[in-house]
């Protein structure tokens, strides 16, 4: 019956298959009119119930049924009696409303079937879309990317990662991975553990044993063929050599500022000592003593070696910098740590700030110094409150960093090195100003009702060259 409605003649709009149903039911009935004899043609009507079962609802096949009913029992050969009649009206009306409810349950059926499978082929043409677009992807990733079975073994891996594994292409497919990853090796199957989703550096080695430090992200899932893992790699060596010579350039730096400051005090002393030993040669009795003229000699060549090492420190630190893009680095370092301690910030930052003579390492690590000393100054405060503003003056950028902690009890004492009492070494604020004042400018504290104001004081590039202190 299914083949049935799929002949041609079914096909079609509503009002076709309803006009067809129409000259087939006339047909029949001129063909039980036509032929008189002892055989009924009823039955026939069987196949237009069918028809309109697909385009009409329940209540209209039963009006139809009833019209093939009455023509058949109008054409019914056999005599009419009222209790077979009426029983034949019953079973026949019956028979065709069946027949149209078929049809209909039939069409609904075929609707829907139609239906899913276009939803099928639909989701089939989006995932093969997908598929293709994941597989360039991974192909075409510069970074490693591979998945492992239950065993650690590879299951699937890029380009990329042969290369970073210095593996022929297709080669590494069935491979143990502890061979190339150790740690990533003990990761325990999702089966067996809860499902990872993290990243971690770890000692990797090449095909030919050379060792690499590698960053991985990876994840756990599990599939109908067990648990898997899949993992991102890069190779993060030149990131840790970065990293190093920058921690180092950063020692130096800051050596060499703190070198400064200390031969600039030194020069101060020798400045005095100069003064007292000029006016000790008026005394007659020492004009005559070589320790003295020594001393005086020693005194001045000091003094003309801390000037050099100063001089040599400032100019190597300045700099044409944006000061904008250091403070977008700066809430990007401290934005996770303070939120994590309950600490909101406001930033009141001019849209376009001019361009200052600064190290930006350097005058990074005064912002993060004087962020992280307030981070610590609003521990156990009801308030935590940190506000960075920004105003442009004349010839220098002014950058205020204000909290609402407990304030500062001597302020007099802020800058002083190795204070007493301080949380970590006693030179940050200290190194801060050295810092500062090594590109010509300044670290001050402003004092206020409540809190704490530190205030970075840095020369406009456009209006300002270096000078030799």
């Amino acid at each position: 019956m299914q083949d049935f409605l799929t002949l041609r003649f079914l096909q079609g709009s509503r009002t076709t298959v309803l006009s067809r149903a129409c000259i087939l039911v006339a047909v029949i009935a001129l063909i039980d009119w036509h032929f008189e004899n002892n055989i009924s043609f009823g039955f026939l009507y069987l196949f237009p119930m069918l028809m309109v079962g697909g385009c009409l609802s329940p209540l209209q096949m039963g009006a139809v049924a009833a019209i093939c009913t009455g023509l058949t029992e109008a054409f019914d050969p056999f005599p009419w009696s009222m209790p077979e009649g009426a029983s034949r009206l019953v079973l026949t009306f019956a028979a065709f409303f069946g027949a149209g409810l078929f049809g209909f349950a039939t069409a609904r059926n075929r609707r829907s079937a139609d239906a899913h499978l276009e939803e099928v082929e639909r989701e089939a043409e989006l995932r093969r879309k997908t598929e293709e677009q994941l597989d360039f992807l991974i192909s075409s990733s510069p970074a490693a990317i591979f998945t492992l079975d239950a065993a650690g073994n590879v299951q699937i891996a890029n380009q990329a990662a042969h290369q970073l594994l210095g593996v022929e292409k297709g080669k590494l497919q069935g491979q143990s991975i502890r061979r190339f990853f150790p740690a990533l090796a003990n990761v325990p199957p999702s089966h067996v553990a809860p499902f990872f989703h993290t990243e971690m550096e770890c000692r990797a080695h090449r095909q030919d044993n050379q060792v690499f430090l590698a960053h991985i992200w990876f994840s756990t899932y599990h599939t109908m063929s067990g648990p898997r893992l899949a993992a991102v790699v890069f190779d993060a060596s030149e990131e840790l050599r970065e990293r190093a010579e920058f921690n180092l350039q950063q020692v130096l730096t800051g050596s060499k500022v703190l070198v400064g400051a200390l031969c600039h005090e030194i020069r101060n002393i020798c400045g005095a000592i100069a003064v007292i030993h000029s006016k000790l040669t008026r005394d007659q009795r020492l004009t005559e003593n070589e320790d003295f003229h020594a001393l005086g000699s020693l005194v001045h060549g000091l003094e003309k070696m801390a000037g050099l090492e100063l001089r040599q420190t400032t100019r190597s630190l300045a700099d044409s910098i944006d000061v904008g893009s250091v403070l977008e680095e700066l809430r990007i370092v401290i934005g996770s740590s303070f939120e994590e301690c309950g600490i909101s910030i406001r930033w009141e930052q001019s849209p376009s700030l001019p361009r200052v003579w600064a190290d930006r390492q350097a005058l990074l690590q005064i912002f993060l110094n004087i962020a992280k000393n307030s981070e610590r100054a609003l521990e156990g405060q009801a308030r935590k409150e940190f506000f960075v503003r920004t105003e442009i003056q004349s010839n220098s950028v002014m950058v205020r960093f204000t909290d609402t902690g407990p304030g500062v009890s001597n302020p007099e004492r802020l800058f002083a090195p190795f204070q007493e009492g301080a949380q970590a070494s006693g030179l940050g604020l200290y190194l801060s100003r050295t810092f500062a004042r090594a590109f010509q400018g300044d670290v001050d504290y402003e004092p206020q009702p409540e809190g704490s104001c530190f205030v970075v004081i840095l020369a406009l590039a456009g209006n300002y060259s270096l000078t030799k202190v």
